[in-house]
Parts: structure tokens; C-alpha cells; sequence
């Protein structure tokens, strides 16, 4: 209905899982790392955990999982967990395609069943690996069955991988005693939380371009209200600007601010009244506050004792991640060891790449093209060289005789934020030299057909590129129509971005000030500024 009066080919907050519309913010890169870790792991088995709110994304997290599984994989998804622990193998059985006839309704036989697929499958160089959506509703005697699959296995490989997806409920039931032996065996764990201000702007604007629309209806206080009134949750942000769209619609309005919003809002979600009191709370304190202290002077300047003013609220801080000591660090790298496919499996997800693009053994191998349009660079540096690229990098650690990969996540005055197997910590930077000689490894995205090496003389669209990126550094010339030139003036502004990033100064674009280049361009993640 209001298509046309937005200039929108199709509806941009519809609920459905469309992939053509997924908007990942770094909190979801992050959780698609762990899942495609869980199944890079492979044999040494184990349970991969994702919990979320409701509508953060969990479900469309799986769908991408599911596009970016290697083809040697073979997958069961169930989302329906209300089963019996018979009926939850028979519908993985089922899930498989896997011949069950005369044996449904028989855990032993089923169970049978499943064990020779798995038997099959690893003789055949294949992957299985179930995945349980809405995983909270399992009772506990579905629980410890999917348990007690993880115990199909030949003497050195565990033959099944299972993924877990719930609300923040699945936590709560993990931590129960009756499930410690299911709970010891979850090799990685995420937790997704919502969308934060920035954020949301940024899904809303994705949304609306890819549905056509060329001018942003919303208004900078009317995403502010979208996102004080969905919390950041995704499909409550599609819900209330979905009807905020019609709302301006009807009322010929073609900005949306934020009264438009909040009345949306009010029509969509439940327990909008409680909504308005929390956000008219800090006003009525505040009055009371001023009422107080005026009454307090008034008894002042007419000899009588103020009365006390009342406390103030307390200020709920975000849990902080966790700091560490070199000490404490370098026991953690003994007791992990090498941890090279996950770092490489996370930096891979924070470009979004996908398996059709390359493997992640693939990556770890570092040619210096992975695929068309995709790079990759193993390097040394300083700590301050490294953060001038402001992107994420794998760090090679040393602690004795063990070696470990850390991803770089961002840094602070005083700290460095590293993820280590999935845990993030924060290190003071100071401290990092001792585990760190300066070994790192790069990836990142270039335009296809940008060669991997350019110097004076040379002709094509990669120097039309590197101009492109130079002119957002020094506003020197920007590429032109036509044939664009590698001429002297050209290796004059490439030394001094060398010298910027502190790389050799030979006026040559090689793989180092290729990724110097990159770093230019304003798509792609970045490092996070941490507060210490």
C-alpha cells in the first residue's frame, strides 16, 4: 500500500528470513564465527551453543550457516524440539533420508541406524552435523539423549557434530546438575545480544536500499525512537517500522520522526504503557529532586534543618570484559595450544566470506589471492603499525614452546582486546610484546581484477582503484575517464602513504600496500575502540 508513495519496489521489513536483506553487525559476524567453527572442528566433536532474546537473528544466523557449509557436509535441522527422545531420532533419521522402515518407534533400532550412517559418512570423508533450532523447549530426557548421540564415535573422532540454538532460557537449563556432563561437552558458546543506536541505523538503511528506496524516510529522531522502542531486537525494529511506514503513508507524511514511531510503536507492542513510565521516570525523579532541594533551601534561609535528599538511583555498568594478567595469559596458551583454523574462521566471518569463496585450511595457507577480490598477507609489525590499519588481524602468540592465534578485536589507551578460542580479554598493552614478536596475518577485499602487484609504468582499472583510495587520504587526483596510468606523481603519493603506514617507502603497491589501500576504503570491519 505504501510502495509507491516511498518509492519502494517491495516491502523492506517483512519478518521472513529474506538473505537478500540480512544486515550482519559484528555481535552476528561473531556468533556465524563460532557456528562455523563448531563445524570446522570436525572430529574432536562437541556442542556449539547459540542463545539470543527472541527475534535477535538466531534462526537467520542458521540459514547462513546452512549457505556456507562446505559441500562435504551433510546437515539434520530440527525445529520442532517438542519430541520424545524416539521421536527426536527419528526425525534426525528422517532428516538424513535414512531407510527406516520396520524400525521407527525403537530407540535401539533407530539408534542402529543412525550410528552406521555416521560409520558410512566418515568412511566417505563426509561431515554430519544437527542442528537443533529453539533448543529451550527440549525436555531433559531429550537433552540427555542428544547427549548421549555425541557418544557415536570411532577410536579417535567423534562422528556427529550438534549445534544448539535457544533463547537465553537454554542457558538457565544448561547449568542445572543433572546436565553437567552435557554442559562440559559445549566446545564453544555465544550469546547474542541485541542491536545497539548505530547499529540500527545502519539495518534500516540497509533495508530500505535494498528495497529500492534512494531517500531515508526515517528521521534521525525517528530512528533514535526506533530504537529506544525495539530495544535494538530486530524483528521488533521490522514490526514497528513497518507500521510507522504505513502510518506516514495515510498521513501523507514523507519523513517519518519520532511521534510517528513512538504511536506505531504503542500500536504494535505489548506493554507499551510501562514503556512511557520508564522513559518519564528520570523526569519525575528529577522534579522531585528539585522540589526537594527547593523546599531544603526555602527551611535553610528560615532557620529550619533540610530534610535529606534521597539517594541516588544506582548506575548499572556493563559487564566489562575479562582483564588479564601476562601471567594468567601465558597459562592459558599452554593449556589451549594452537588455535590457528579458529582465529582464521573468525576473521574470514568478519568479511563474510563464504565457503564457495574459499576453505578456511585454504586461508591459513595465506596465498596472497584466495579467491577473485579476496586477499590475504603475512606480515610483521609493531603494535602501532598494526592498529594504524584499523582492521582486525590474526596474531601468532608464542608463550614457551606453544604456539596460539589471537584475533586483534580493537585497543584502548592502556589495553588490547584479543579473542582467544572464543573468549574475548583484554591485555595490557605493555604486556603483549612478551608473547608477541610481531607476526600477524591479514585479510581483506579488493575490486576483481586488482593485481596483487603495481608499479610505475603499469595501466588498468587497479590503478584506477589505488588513485580512488589515495584521494581519500592526501585529496590529490581521483581516477579519471579513460586509461588510468601508474606515472611519477602516482609513486610519489604511494611513498607517502608507505611512510604513513610505515612500510617500505619503494613507491611500489605490493601485497603490504595493498592492504594499506584497503584499510582506506570505508566498507569492511574495523577495530573496535576499547574503554580502559
Amino acid at each position: 500500500m505504501y510502495l509507491e508513495y516511498y518509492g519502494l519496489r517491495e516491502a523492506p521489513f517483512s519478518i521472513t528470513p529474506d538473505p537478500r536483506y540480512v544486515f550482519l553487525s559484528e555481535r552476528h559476524r561473531d556468533a556465524l564465527a563460532h557456528l562455523l567453527y563448531g563445524v570446522g572442528k570436525g572430529g574432536s566433536g562437541g556442542f556449539v551453543q547459540l542463545t539470543g532474546e527472541v527475534g535477535t537473528g538466531k534462526t537467520t544466523l542458521s540459514r547462513l550457516l546452512l549457505e556456507q557449509l562446505p559441500e562435504n557436509t551433510r546437515v539434520a535441522l530440527l525445529l520442532n524440539p517438542r519430541l520424545s527422545p524416539v521421536e527426536m531420532i527419528e526425525a534426525t533419521c528422517e532428516e538424513l533420508k535414512l531407510d527406516i522402515e520396520g524400525r521407527r518407534g525403537s530407540l535401539k533400532g533407530l539408534t542402529d541406524a543412525l550410528n552406521t550412517y555416521l560409520l558410512d559418512a566418515y568412511a566417505q570423508g563426509l561431515r554430519v552435523v544437527l542442528i537443533v533450532d529453539e533448543a529451550q523447549n527440549l525436555s531433559m530426557d531429550a537433552l540427555e539423549q542428544i547427549r548421549l548421540l555425541t557418544n557415536l564415535e570411532t577410536p579417535t573422532q567423534k562422528l556427529l557434530q550438534i549445534i544448539l540454538l535457544g533463547q537465553p532460557e537454554l542457558r538457565d537449563m544448561l547449568m542445572r546438575p543433572e546436565l553437567r556432563q552435557l554442559a562440559q561437552r559445549i566446545t564453544a558458546r555465544y550469546h547474542l545480544t541485541p542491536l545497539d543506536a548505530a547499529e540500527t541505523e545502519a539495518y534500516v538503511k540497509h533495508r530500505m536500499a535494498v528495497a529500492g528506496n534512494a531517500r531515508q524516510p526515517f528521521t534521525r529522531l525517528g530512528l533514535r525512537a526506533l530504537y529506544q522502542r525495539s530495544g535494538g531486537i530486530p524483528r521488533l525494529i521490522n514490526v514497528i517500522a513497518d507500521r510507522a511506514l504505513m502510518a506516514g503513508y495515510a498521513r501523507e507524511q514523507q519523513s517519518i520522526g519520532e511521534r510517528l514511531v513512538d504511536r506505531s510503536a504503542d500500536e504494535t507492542l505489548p506493554g507499551h504503557a510501562r514503556y512511557w513510565m520508564r522513559r518519564y521516570l528520570r523526569w519525575a525523579i528529577a522534579a522531585v529532586l528539585v522540589a526537594a532541594l527547593g523546599a531544603g533551601a526555602w527551611r535553610y534561609l528560615n532557620p529550619v534543618a533540610p530534610a535529606p535528599l534521597p539517594e541516588p538511583a544506582p548506575v548499572v555498568e556493563a559487564e566489562p570484559v575479562a582483564d588479564v594478567s601476562m601471567t594468567a595469559l601465558q597459562a592459558r596458551l599452554a593449556q589451549q595450544g594452537d588455535t590457528d583454523l579458529y582465529a582464521t574462521t573468525q576473521l574470514l566471518a568478519r568479511w563474510q566470506v563464504g565457503s564457495q569463496e574459499t576453505s578456511v585450511r585454504d586461508a591459513t595457507r595465506c596465498a596472497a589471492t584466495l579467491a577473485p577480490g579476496l586477499n590475504c598477507l603475512r606480515g610483521r609489525a609493531t603494535l602501532e603499525q598494526a592498529l594504524r590499519f584499523d582492521r582486525p588481524l590474526v596474531l601468532v602468540l608464542q608463550s614457551g614452546e606453544r604456539r596460539a592465534h589471537a584475533l586483534l578485536l580493537g585497543a584502548g589507551r592502556r589495553h588490547v582486546r584479543l579473542e582467544i578460542a572464543g573468549e574475548a580479554l583484554d591485555l595490557p598493552r605493555a604486556s603483549l610484546p612478551a608473547v608477541w614478536s610481531g607476526d600477524f596475518m591479514a585479510i581483506w577485499r579488493v575490486p576483481a581484477g586488482v593485481p596483487a602487484t603495481m608499479k610505475r609504468g603499469d595501466a588498468g582499472p587497479g590503478i584506477a582503484w589505488a588513485k580512488d583510495r589515495l584521494h581519500a587520504l592526501d585529496k590529490g587526483a581521483a581516477s579519471e575517464a579513460g586509461p588510468a596510468f601508474f606515472d611519477a606523481d602516482l609513486e610519489e603519493r604511494v611513498r607517502k602513504l608507505q611512510l604513513a603506514y610505515g612500510i617500505r617507502a619503494d613507491g611500489i603497491i605490493g601485497p603490504e600496500t595493498l592492504f594499506a589501500l584497503s584499510a582506506l576504503d570505508p566498507t569492511g570491519p574495523r577495530l573496535a575502540r576499547t574503554i580502559d
